[in-house]
Formats: C-alpha cells, structure tokens, sequence
C-alpha cells in the first residue's frame, strides 16, 4: 500500500495592542502589547491550526471556533491547535513536519526560537526537530503594527 500525503497551509494576522499579553506559539512573552483578537491572539498557533484543518479538509478556525461566540473570548488558542491535531490523528493522519514563518518587526523571535519549536512541537505531540520557526521582519511594507504568521505541515498515512 502506497503512503498518503497532505499538504495544509494556514495564516493569520492580528494587530498590536497596548493592554493586551501577547502569546505566541502557546508562550507568553514579554512585550508592550499583545495581539488584539476574539482568543488569545496566537498568530502562530492560529495559521498551525488553519494548516492541520485545511490539510483533513475541515474548514477553518472560525469554523470550528466562531469569533462571534462569547465560549472563545480569550480562549487560549492552544486548545484550537490540540482540536484540529487531535482530528488529524482520529482520521488515521500523522504529523510529519510542520514549517512556519512569522512575519513581524518586534519582539526579535531568534532568542525565543527553541522555547516556541518545544512549545509547539509539545502541543502537536511531535518531536521538536519535526517544526520549524522561522522569523523575518516586514522590510517597509507598513505592517509594523501587526504579527503574520505562515504555516505549512505535511501529513501522512498508510
């Protein structure tokens, strides 16, 4: 029997904001502002999520998690990220690598990089090696005041 394969893509952007933690990757980090959303604002854990549903052919966050629920208000968006991962593995799919980039000026992520691979590979129930954390900044392109994130995964069967 020939192995399956899927590809998923997710992304996500939310905007700064003063008065709010900001959390990526299921860690919150120290910074001025956190990211405005319904949830947590996870950017990351939000394009992941997107990418494992849209891989198994469910939808979107929204779909499985309505912004315009009050259930989800400040949901820690590490709860959506187990949800569709735990979908993923019910149809019988396994997680063989993840692949991220976060688009954003500040906080620099280079220092953070481990601590969010082990948070997000630990949220998936992957080894850490399987995901991968990229950063770059927005080279003038006017987005200084919001977090993008991109997330690509590869899941197999069979």
């Amino acid at each position: 029997m020939k192995p399956e394969i899927r590809i998923g893509a997710g992304w996500d952007s939310h905007a700064f904001a003063p008065g709010v933690r900001l959390w990526l990757g299921g860690i919150e980090i120290e910074h001025p502002q956190g990211l405005a959303g319904h949830s947590d604002g996870d950017v990351l854990l939000h394009a992941v999520c997107d990418a494992l549903l849209g891989a198994i052919g469910e939808g979107d966050i929204g779909t499985h998690f309505p912004p315009d629920d009050a259930k989800w208000r400040n949901a820690r968006s590490s709860v959506f990220v187990r949800h569709a991962a735990q979908l993923a593995r019910g149809e019988g799919w396994e997680i063989a690598n993840l692949d991220t980039t976060l688009i954003l000026e500040q906080p620099r992520i280079g220092p953070l990089r481990e601590a969010l691979r082990e948070s997000v590979a630990g949220l998936l129930g992957i080894e850490g090696g399987r995901v991968s954390i990229k950063a770059k900044t927005p080279e003038g392109l006017g987005t200084a005041g919001a977090a993008i994130a991109q997330a690509t995964v590869l899941l197999q069967r069979g």
